[in-house]
This record gives C-alpha cells, sequence and structure tokens, in this order.
C-alpha cells in the first residue's frame, strides 16, 4: 500500500516522500520502497504436504445475465471434480433476454442458449442437487468469490419457487466452501495488485484455459485452491470446518477495513461494504 508518511527506501536508500512509494510487511516489519524499487511479489514454494488440497474436492462456476447478483440469471454453470470428472448446464433463458454486455463476457448468445440450453427449472433442480450432494458429504467446493455464485443461485431457485439451498441442506448455510479469493486475502492481506481470477491464476502459476467459461473457470479455480493449499501448509492443515470459519473471519476483517477506508478518503460515497461470507441472500 501507498506510504502514508516519508522514509527511506529499503533498495536504495533514497528518500520517499509521503504518497510516492510504498510500504510492504515483510519479516514482521515494515518497510518503505521507492516507486523504481518496488519488489516484485512472489508466492511461496510449492511443498509437498498432506492437507484439505490433497483431498476430494470440486470447483463450482456460473456465468450470468448480470454482474449485480440481486439482477443476474444463470446462463450456463459447471462442477468439476479433483478426478477431471466435469458437469455443465446450459439454461434456456426462456422469455428472459441475456444482455448484450454478457454475451460479450462469457460469448452465450440468446438464440444458443434458447436452441441448446436445458429449460431454467430442470437446470436449476441438477445443480442444486449436485451443489447439495457435494457439500452433504462434506467435500470442500471451491468457489471465487463464493456469495456472487451462491447469491445468483439463491435468487434464481427462489424465483422459480424450488426449494432453497438452506432447506436441501438441512437448515444449515452452504459448507464446507473454499473460496480462492478470500484465503489469498486472509494469508497475504497487504500484497498490492488485482485479485481476480486472472491475476491470482498468474501470480500463483496456474493455467487458465477458456476464461470466462463455466468449465474454464471452475477447473482454474479448483487448480488455483489446490496450489494455494501445496504453497501455504498453515492453512492446508486446517480441517475444512475451521478453514469455513476462518474464511467467515477474513470475510468480515476485510469488509470492515474496506469500509473504513471508504470512509476515510470518500466521505459520502454511500456505499456498505457487505463482508457476510459464504451466503449472502438477503432479498
Amino acid at each position: 500500500m501507498r506510504n502514508r508518511y516519508p522514509g527511506t527506501c529499503t533498495s536504495c536508500g533514497t528518500s520517499v516522500e509521503a504518497e510516492a512509494g510504498v510500504v510492504l510487511k515483510q519479516d514482521g516489519r515494515w518497510r518503505t520502497y521507492c516507486a523504481e524499487h518496488e519488489p516484485r511479489p512472489t508466492p511461496p514454494p510449492r511443498a509437498d504436504h498432506l492437507g484439505w488440497h490433497t483431498g476430494v474436492l470440486a470447483g463450482f462456476d456460473c456465468e450470468t445475465s448480470s454482474r449485480d447478483p440481486r439482477e443476474a440469471f444463470l446462463v450456463s454453470a459447471a462442477m468439476v471434480d479433483s478426478s477431471g470428472t466435469a458437469r455443465t448446464w446450459l439454461v434456456d433463458p426462456g422469455d428472459r433476454r441475456i444482455p448484450d454486455d454478457a454475451i460479450a463476457v462469457h460469448g452465450i448468445t440468446n438464440e444458443r442458449a434458447r436452441a441448446e440450453g436445458m429449460p431454467a427449472v430442470k437446470a436449476l433442480e441438477e445443480i442444486a442437487d449436485a451443489v447439495c450432494t457435494h457439500l452433504l458429504a462434506q467435500r470442500g467446493l471451491v468457489i471465487f468469490n463464493a456469495p456472487f455464485d451462491l447469491r445468483v443461485l439463491a435468487g434464481e431457485l427462489k424465483r422459480h419457487d424450488l426449494t432453497p439451498l438452506t432447506d436441501r441442506l438441512g437448515g444449515a448455510a452452504p459448507a464446507p466452501i473454499i473460496d480462492p479469493l478470500v484465503i489469498d486475502r486472509g494469508a497475504d492481506p497487504y500484497r498490492r495488485g488485482p485479485r481476480n481470477l486472472s491475476a491470482m491464476c498468474e501470480f500463483y502459476g496456474v493455467d487458465l484455459h477458456d476464461a470466462h467459461t463455466a468449465s474454464g473457470d471452475a477447473s482454474a479455480c479448483l487448480a488455483l485452491a489446490r496450489e494455494i493449499g501445496a504453497r501455504r501448509p498453515e492453512i492446508a492443515a486446517l480441517d475444512l470446518p475451521v478453514l469455513h470459519q476462518r474464511q467467515v473471519e477474513w470475510a468480515a476483517a476485510f469488509a470492515r477495513d474496506r469500509q473504513e477506508w471508504l470512509d476515510k478518503r470518500r466521505p459520502g460515497h454511500g456505499t456498505v461494504v457487505d463482508g457476510t461470507w459464504p451466503y449472502t441472500h438477503t432479498d
């Protein structure tokens, strides 16, 4: 993050004026760097320890009609497990229309979805059943930015008067969820740079093929979670219920910090940062 106070560059010894460089936490100490010598972050080395990342997992992703989970409907979805087995769904939007800006992201046109897609009720039942069957077996389900996908799925079930996720799970919220975004923020909160799926795959050395397709993103998300576990033994050592709870705490802490930053830097912004994880459905 930007240096709020002047200091001396750790690398070259030059003076760094406030807001002209960065401060990084290294070995328990805050160090100042000028813009020219800011270190490029690198992930921890891989190791061969066991943990949740070596067990049976599945990645889940959905492509939608909107970036707003309150309005979005499912266009496609995929679940890919750690053996490589994949299930995919293409959903017929019926009388709904996939907007052009969403088509530009995932490439699924209204014509294709209507011609090749499964009726929405049938697709949603299958998707919800697949998700809940996996979770009821206490196997980790990897979802990048899980509140978005889960909220969209929950909203779709409600629109079509289908059984909610919590009812399918015996009254419990979806768990155990593994969210690489939340884990990475919790493990390395001060790293600068974007943390979207593409950027994080690049940082951790994970290949991302067929980006913005449900199957491509689900596969990459699964590989990313396993890579994080292989590179962060202290996190890999947590059992899934404990890891799930840690993510609840990390997501809440990130939201608090983000809210404080916005309130201080942009008074009157009107944004409320929701730190509820992994299930945010209040409509």
